[in-house]
């Protein structure tokens, strides 16, 4: 596995497989346990394939019963935990541990309720994302969160990451859209948070558990938001000269007061390789290409268009069109969805990262790219949520070269570190499990990072649940929750404790 370094597999758990197995299977008869070297492969890995691990064995659960009764099996008996929905994960947060079980929830895989009145769906967290939408689209209705991967990833492994898409800038991430959970603790607590209202009273904790990459509980239920459809929605493909000139025209809609519905941009590299995919007319005598779309009332949408068209034509741009049709609208997207696949066309391989930045920033960083691929040596296409600085550029690869891949590990960690280095972060929607989990001091002090160990110890004392991921080091609870006592004086005495 690279030289990834994931937590020390405990001797004795190993030993006693066949004892835990039989038990398991006890819980989640027939096949809902695989133990077989052959049937375990396709749970090595998530959407990161360098990295790769066996587990100890794989449980595939069909109630929430099974799941409560799984996790408390394994808090029992020391046995680490790691949930895994599609597999798309593109941090490795999916990634198996030798000593430990892979907890499946493809079979939680049904929409329990369409509620249109309340604009809300629940389901189960093996649904895919698309396929909300899906069943209610007859309505007029979708679910906004569209990642790239939405045919694949389910609504489940979306809360695990906060997954994004191309309509985040408008509409938000999965955080923004989903009302409330079902949760199984490491315990087999099941515990319901939120629901089909709005805001809950009291703490966050639904905004603490979107995102927590699995290290909290185990999600066996899912409470969305639908929107109705806009009443038009058109894109706008806006070619440039170069990628400051498309970065500039960014910020411009924005200062503007535009809010599109989404606004992605590729570079030419990407532009290239999505055409050849999927021939959707993009125009190849450019550097840059916006993909801008503008939806609600039409007369607003058409005004819009204009005035987006103005400020790109201020800029320089060279081509400018307009769909006129939803297929059209549908067509100028799936080239942009299409980017990450195009590329396995011209590359063996590639890495996938994810770092936001503020806008601003966007000329000195593409700048900056392009000098580490040339430094490096490697390619390196840009492809990303332009709106709200979500970069996802492509590092092209060939793994049966060696040293290619440490060296394509090592330029995405250079690109993540620019990130934070202009005041962005390393993540904006693919997490980051074991990805960047060494990479998290760049961001976060230990004060900060033992402030968030702390509200896992919380959860998970011992650290059961997806261990190996997010945290470069992962203390003791028992070390966390130690306080220094000075002359027999607590620190901050005046500080309600409980």
């Amino acid at each position: 596995m690279s030289g990834l370094v994931m937590p020390e597999p405990k001797a004795d758990l190993i030993a006693r497989r066949t004892e835990i197995i039989a038990a398991l299977r006890t819980i989640v008869p027939g096949e809902g346990v695989i133990d077989s070297e052959t049937e375990m492969r396709p749970f090595e890995s998530d959407g990161v394939t360098a990295y790769r691990q066996l587990p100890l064995a794989v449980v595939l659960p069909s109630t929430t019963e099974q799941v409560s009764k799984v996790l408390a099996y394994c808090n029992a008996n020391g046995l680490p935990v790691v949930p895994r929905g599609a597999g798309t994960s593109l941090s490795g947060g999916a990634l198996p541990l030798a000593d430990g079980i892979l907890l499946g929830m493809g079979k939680f895989n049904r929409i329990l309720d369409i509620d249109f009145a309340n604009r809300a769906v629940v389901a189960q967290p093996g649904v895919t994302n698309l396929g909300i939408t899906t069943a209610v689209a007859h309505e007029g209705f979708y679910y906004a969160p569209d990642p790239s991967s939405q045919i694949a990833c389910t609504i489940g492994g979306n809360v695990g990451e906060n997954s994004g898409g191309v309509h985040c800038l408008k509409y938000g991430l999965t955080t923004n859209n989903v009302l409330g959970v079902e949760m199984v603790l490491i315990t087999g607590e099941i515990v319901r948070i939120g629901g089909k209202h709005l805001d809950s009273g009291g703490l966050d904790l639904l905004g603490m558990v979107v995102g927590s990459e699995g290290l909290l509980g185990v999600v066996t239920e899912v409470t969305v938001r639908i929107l109705k459809k806009p009443e038009t929605a058109r894109a706008v493909l806006v070619g440039f000269p170069s990628s400051e000139a498309a970065g500039a025209c960014v910020a411009a809609i924005i200062a503007a007061g535009i809010i599109p519905g989404g606004m992605e941009m590729m570079d030419r590299m990407m532009i290239h390789a999505a055409e050849a995919f999927v021939n959707v007319g993009y125009p190849l005598d450019v550097e840059a290409l916006l993909i801008v779309e503008l939806d609600g009332p039409e007369a607003e949408v058409n005004h819009l268009i204009e005035r987006v068209a103005e400020i790109a034509g201020g800029l320089g741009c060279l081509t400018l069109r307009a769909s006129t049709s939803e297929e059209e609208r549908v067509a100028f997207w799936a080239g942009r969805k299409a980017a990450f696949p195009a590329v396995g066309r011209i590359s063996p391989d590639y890495l996938c990262m994810d770092g936001t930045i503020p806008r601003k920033a966007l000329p000195q960083v593409l700048t900056r790219m392009e000098e580490m691929s040339e430094k490096y040596g490697l390619k390196c296409g840009n492809v990303f949520h332009a709106g709200d600085g979500n970069l996802h550029p492509l590092i092209c690869y060939d793994a049966n070269q060696p040293g290619e891949l440490e060296k394509a590990e090592a330029f995405g960690a250079d690109i993540l570190l620019l990130c934070v280095e202009v005041g962005g972060v390393l993540t904006g929607e693919h997490g980051v499990g074991v990805e960047k989990r060494d990479l998290m001091p760049s961001m976060f002090d230990e004060t900060d990072l033992a402030h968030q160990q702390r509200l896992k110890c919380v959860f998970d004392p011992d650290a059961l649940l997806n261990p190996g991921k997010v945290f470069p080091v992962l203390h003791r609870c028992a070390e966390l929750g130690r306080m220094h006592v000075s002359a027999g004086k607590l620190p901050f005495p005046d500080i309600p404790r409980f």
